[in-house]
């Protein structure tokens, strides 16, 4: 029974995960900051269980952790309500997420180091271990069953009533195993630091030990978020891209804790070594390589840097009288990295510093873990299977320190950093080679959100995605003169103010409280604008459903929805109930335009889903890179019901059509939205 209890606690610890996950990330702008403090939640919530199990594991005290099981009903069912927006989004993550799975999840992070703890003490000569692989593969499978059983045949809410009623049916069989389990432990003892049977001594960890716990488990919990951070940034914030990397941090658990024979030592102290300098050059080159280089890139990284922490781990393992001290400090560790990740590396870094560090220490962790089994004293000319483990894991560690070392060395004018990602200022020479004198450009990562010459001239010249030959440009232009109301979504560097008349207004909304003063500070097209521009802070989407509500609302005569985070795209804006909210905010025959360039993902069977469900016409521009005048390629898509209005649009386009026209139109809805059929591999 114990063995069925452990496995099942681990399931449903994990599977809620991407339900809360997918649950939150709407109400706060769908960046993958989300995601990372939903993940430090996770891990602070697994140390309180862990140190929750290290107290009673000794104790012959089952009525507590049966009135607790008891008490964790009243959080049911896991379904949390729509938080109102605040300046601090991660401590409201973090409360929304305790007072909606806090104590059901605490209960269950605690389930299998305690169960197994009372095992060893029913039966002393039974090793532990086999149950620690058995709760990893029970979290591995929930994860990995999500995207594929649950996310895609299941509405959210069906996911959490699920998911409640599973976890009252494990609260009861939970509280059944505690109870036979401590009516049948002898009577309570005091344990000896040391063999159960025979009472002689075992050596309690050192302080040097459990720091090398604490220190191989942060790594890997670091190398984890920031591996998340990076490819949920340029592709999309979606379960199955926050689950990949997870589920290869767990499967590292599994095999270094299943048996010796998953961890050769040398060849990963080796592959551990020679992959970080890939995974460091990878980072630096991204843009320009194709999404699977990039994704098996990272993913074989974190492998194998999570191989070589956990596999240390396992090394370094205790006496199972020490169990719930090791499990202790091992998730300890894991909120360490988290916090590093989450909560410091955004107010400290201008880049991605934590993946290079994350690479270095567990890199030198893993050294140390060899050194301490003295491997130095091993170490000779010809002893190579010493000497190029260490060797390879002292080449990662110091390409990981130069990595760090040099990422500053990037020519910027300024940079920022918060919650929702990296921003830079740079001034280039001429860019286009066009003689209009030097440009600004506003990047978030890796991906240009604007740019504007600087030469008084041609400084109000729109350029980037919104030249005289986007999409953007040409709706503009072909609304009626008068007092036009425009809504974008997404401010950038303001580009679109540029195409202002006296007597419009135009609205941007925009969720990174960084961005406005950029806009205003660094370039000129909002304060230059001829038109009134008002700045809404917040998401759209949740802005405008709250305008709604407090009538009259404002009715725009076009939306652009321009909304990215370097360039992964916000799911919930473009989602079946994100385009009836645009619509009500439309006047009748009004533009909704969608943005939908982008390296990894084709969006074109989205926006045609949505111009289906809304029964409106759609027709997408194309423009090409014009150096004389700093337009970049874009493609715009223009729905409407206004048919005349729209073939007046695409008259005056130079490039009208769809580059994949044999596609089925997708709808995407709030509770279903999936990539696999639209990422660009």
């Amino acid at each position: 029974m114990i063995p069925a209890t452990v496995f099942l606690s681990a399931f449903l610890l994990f599977q809620v995960q991407p339900i809360m996950g997918r649950f939150v990330l709407p109400w706060f702008g769908g960046t993958p900051a989300v995601w990372s403090v939903c993940l430090l939640f996770f891990q602070a919530a697994l140390l309180a269980g862990y140190g929750y199990a290290h107290w009673l594991g000794s104790l012959r005290r089952p009525r507590i952790h049966v009135l607790l099981l008891a008490a964790s009903l009243a959080f049911l069912p896991a379904i949390p309500s729509k938080p109102a927006t605040t300046d601090n989004p991660s401590a409201r993550i973090l409360l929304l997420l305790a007072v909606t799975v806090g104590l059901p999840y605490f209960l269950l992070s605690a389930t299998a180091p305690l169960l197994q703890r009372w095992y060893t003490l029913g039966a002393p000569d039974r090793s532990p271990w086999r149950l620690y692989a058995l709760s990893n593969a029970g979290s591995f499978l929930a994860l990995l069953s999500y995207p594929f059983l649950a996310e895609p045949y299941l509405r959210l809410r069906t996911q959490g009533w699920i998911w409640s009623g599973l976890y009252v049916g494990f609260a009861l069989f939970c509280a059944a195993v505690t109870w036979t389990v401590g009516k049948a432990l002898s009577p309570p003892v005091t344990l000896q630091t040391g063999d159960l049977e025979t009472g002689d001594k075992i050596s309690r960890p050192t302080l040097l030990t459990i720091l090398l716990w604490l220190g191989l488990s942060a790594a890997g919990s670091t190398l984890l978020l920031a591996t998340t951070n990076i490819i949920t940034q340029d592709v999309a914030v979606i379960p199955f891209l926050w689950i990949a990397p997870l589920s290869v941090y767990l499967l590292t658990f599994v095999l270094a804790f299943e048996h010796d024979r998953w961890y050769p030592r040398m060849t990963f102290a080796i592959v551990a070594g020679v992959l970080t300098p890939v995974a460091c050059a990878v980072i630096n080159a991204g843009v320009g390589l194709a999404l699977w280089i990039q994704l098996a890139a990272y993913l074989a990284t974190l492998f194998a840097i999570c191989m070589l922490c956990h596999g240390e781990l396992r090394y370094s393992r205790p006496d199972p009288a020490h169990l719930t001290m090791f499990y202790l400090s091992v998730a300890a560790g894991g909120v360490v990295g988290g916090v590093f990740v989450t909560l410091i590396a955004p107010r400290v870094f201008t880049e991605f510093n934590e993946y290079p560090i994350g690479l270095a220490a567990a890199c030198v962790l893993g050294l140390a873990g060899w050194l301490r089994s003295g491997a130095w004293a091993l170490w000779t000319r010809s002893n190579f299977a010493i000497r190029l483990p260490l060797m390879a894991l002292l080449l990662g560690g110091f390409t990981a320190v130069a990595t760090v070392a040099m990422s500053g060395a990037r020519p910027a004018l300024a940079s920022w950093r918060n919650f929702y990602g990296i921003l830079r200022i740079t001034d280039l020479p001429d860019p286009h080679g066009a003689s209009l004198g030097r440009m600004r450009e506003l990047t978030h990562g890796r991906i240009k959100h604007g740019s504007q010459y600087l030469e008084p001239a041609w400084r109000d010249l729109p350029t980037s995605y919104y030249g005289p030959h986007s999409g953007v440009a040409m709706a503009l232009n072909a609304l009626p003169d008068g007092q036009r109301q425009i809504a974008v979504i997404g401010l950038g560097a303001g580009t679109v103010a540029a195409w202002g008349r006296p007597g419009d207004l135009i609205r941007f909304y925009e969720i990174n409280p960084l961005v406005p003063m950029i806009a205003k500070s660094w370039f000129t097209f909002v304060p230059d604008s001829k038109a009134k521009v008002e700045i809404t802070l917040g998401d759209a989407r949740i802005q405008m459903e709250r305008e709604l509500a407090q009538p009259p609302a404002d009715r725009f005569q076009m939306i652009a929805v321009d909304a990215f985070s370097s360039d992964a795209i916000p799911i919930h804006l473009l989602t079946a109930e994100a385009a009836d909210i645009y619509r009500q905010r439309l006047v009748d025959g009004g533009l909704l335009l969608f943005h939908i360039s982008n390296r990894s993902l084709n969006l074109e069977p989205v926006v045609r889903g949505l111009a289906q469900h809304l029964n409106w016409n759609a027709a997408q521009i194309l423009a090409e890179d014009s150096p004389s005048t700093g337009e970049d390629s874009s493609s715009w898509v223009i729905l409407t019901e206004n048919l005349p209005l729209l073939r007046t649009i695409t008259e005056g386009a130079p490039h009208v059509g769809w580059n994949y026209p044999s596609r089925k139109p997708i709808l995407w809805t709030d509770d279903f939205a999936s990539l696999w059929h639209v990422l660009k591999w």
